[in-house]
């Protein structure tokens, strides 16, 4: 088992433990045609900035947050819904038949989930261009900035909440199911029977995945997002994208590197919190305690 477990070590080595060396530049005023070795070093000159009260920053940083948000909110609960809709149903073919279907947008890039929206819910899209048919004025969503952060949520919830639902499923198929008939012989409900055997069964499965959204919170879907940006930067600019046209376009690669590694920081001390919080609860986390 150790030997088949190599190759997936190899991957994480070689594309993620060693380029952490790379956030070097991250504290000097990394020049491409210099390297890494010739840059000259700046300290904390970089960090600086970026806690300076710079208004690029703090938009990039309140936009990310909101976006952080409503994805906690509205995106995270979506499979486990789904989960206990699709355990509900009893007749099996159909429920592998809903299970396939709603797979299906999570193997669909970003770039064609765009696209999609664009042709149905664009100003020439399949909605519009009903509603002109009809006499009605056309709905600006697409490019619209009061839209914008409720188009990104509904995306990320039509593209994965199927995917998402898995080990939700996996975790109720392993409920046994005399605690259910036991219930219902003490007079429980359907209701009263998800809050008291359903709901503590998935419990630990939803404070992992919970603490592990954490970690990734201030990443909120940089190719989804840098693809709808004609909304204006002023709701569209998150840290993703900021760092992607500072490093990229304007060449300040120090500064981008250091929100890099701010944003890894953070991500790490709130897996830690979170973890210990849990801890404190009687849960595992994400690791066990000593």
């Amino acid at each position: 088992m150790l030997v088949f477990a190599v190759p997936g070590l190899l991957v994480f080595l070689v594309f993620h433990y060693v380029p952490l060396l790379g956030n070097v530049i991250a504290f000097k005023d990394y020049q491409p045609y210099l390297g890494v070795r010739q840059s000259p070093w700046v300290g904390f000159s970089n960090f600086a900035l970026i806690f300076s009260g710079d208004p690029e920053v703090l938009n990039a940083l309140k936009n990310t947050l909101v976006l952080t948000v409503l994805q906690v909110a509205f995106v995270f609960p979506a499979p486990i819904v789904l989960a206990l809709v699709l355990n509900s149903l009893m007749y099996e073919p159909i429920k592998r038949f809903v299970q396939s279907v709603l797979y299906m947008p999570h193997f669909l890039s970003w770039v064609i989930v765009v696209a999609i929206f664009q042709q149905i819910l664009g100003n020439a899209g399949l909605l519009n261009t009903y509603l002109r048919h009809k006499g009605i004025e056309p709905i600006e969503i697409i490019g619209n900035p009061d839209a914008f952060r409720a188009l990104i949520t509904s995306q990320v919830i039509w593209k994965d909440t199927g995917w998402g639902t898995i080990l939700f499923l996996a975790a109720l198929s392993r409920v046994d199911q005399e605690q259910y008939e036991a219930a219902s012989v003490d007079g429980a409900g359907p209701a009263r029977q998800m809050w008291h055997v359903t709901l503590p069964a998935l419990r630990p499965l939803i404070i992992l995945l919970g603490i592990l959204r954490l970690g990734d919170s201030l990443s909120v879907g940089f190719e989804q997002i840098l693809l709808q940006q004609g909304a204006g930067t002023e709701v569209t600019e998150v840290l993703d994208t900021y760092v992607y046209h500072h490093a990229f376009q304007q060449g300040e690669w120090g500064i981008s590197a250091a929100v890099g590694l701010v944003k890894g920081v953070v991500g790490l001390a709130l897996v830690l919190g979170a973890n210990k919080v849990a801890h404190l609860f009687g849960e595992d986390g994400v690791y066990r305690s000593r």
